[in-house]
């Protein structure tokens, strides 16, 4: 840390996010501008500078006509070593959402997409590339309102609370594209919902969506997987977990494609809650 201290920096700021505290330092004050708009969902401003981590962006000048790499430091790691500026703060992003997830205070983080629906939500579990965001996507377009598609962050009581950063939807050829609710025809949640379906799932083509019901023991297991502080928090993982699985339905199942699942999900929850 002593040698990255010495690579002269220039501004900072500190902002809580879960009651996580972060610190920012740059050597070029005009990069906090872009700051706000890659920072987690319901941040504030710190006025403490005593923070759990701190986050270094060294943003490169030309030199001899040399152009200098973009440099992101989390703690003593680097995390990114790049040319373009956007790559830097889309992985500063990634990575402090992370952070946020393992050491939030009082909720417990799990990966997975998170809709809403006659007032109860639909949470469907899965790391990257599982085609969560795809089937979260098609659950909006279908009336569905969003909640998040990276994390279901859950309360004590098992009640899952929005976190509504923009859709990541992957294109063809592996391009992400950000959007927003508002363009799929949804809008975003703002109070906290009973969880009523669980959907383990995994995209296999042609696959039809024929799903087996898991008993609360074994949904359990399966959410443990996605659990992002169940190393660090064990208890309280699991007392959150079990309160969440004795209230809902778990299903597990290959899906082919979204547009065909999403309404399946709905439908199911319209006639478990009439």
């Amino acid at each position: 840390m002593a040698k990255i201290d010495r690579l002269g920096w220039a501004a900072g700021t500190c902002f809580a996010s879960y009651g996580v505290r972060f610190g920012v330092r740059v050597n070029q004050p005009e990069v906090l501008k872009r700051l706000p708009q890659h920072l987690p969902p319901g941040w504030k401003p710190s006025p403490s500078s005593q923070v759990d981590r701190l986050y270094s962006l060294l943003v490169g000048r030309p030199q001899a006509r040399v152009r200098r790499y973009n440099l992101l430091y989390s703690g003593v790691a680097r995390r990114a070593r790049t040319m373009d500026l956007d790559e830097l703060f889309e992985t500063f992003e990634s990575d402090l959402r992370f952070q946020v997830a393992a050491a939030a205070r009082r909720k417990i983080f799990v990966h997975a997409g998170v809709v809403a629906w006659r007032g109860r939500a639909i949470v469907l579990p899965g790391r990257s590339f599982s085609g969560k965001t795809t089937l979260v996507a098609e659950l909006l377009r279908a009336g569905a309102t969003y909640y998040s598609d990276e994390f279901a962050v859950l309360d004590e009581r098992g009640r899952v609370h929005p976190f509504p950063k923009l859709l990541s939807v992957r294109e063809e050829g592996g391009a992400i594209r950000k959007c927003s609710p508002e363009a799929m025809g949804s809008f975003t949640g703002a109070k906290p919902l009973p969880v009523a379906v669980i959907a383990l799932s995994h995209y296999r083509a042609r696959a039809r969506w024929r799903p087996s019901r898991l008993s609360a023991g074994q949904g359990l297991l399966a959410l443990l997987a996605s659990t992002v502080p169940v190393r660090r928090r064990p208890e309280a993982s699991l007392g959150v977990l079990q309160r969440v699985v004795s209230q809902a339905i778990i299903l597990k199942g290959k899906r082919g494609e979204a547009a065909e699942v999403a309404p399946a999900l709905l439908n199911l929850l319209e006639q478990e809650t009439r």
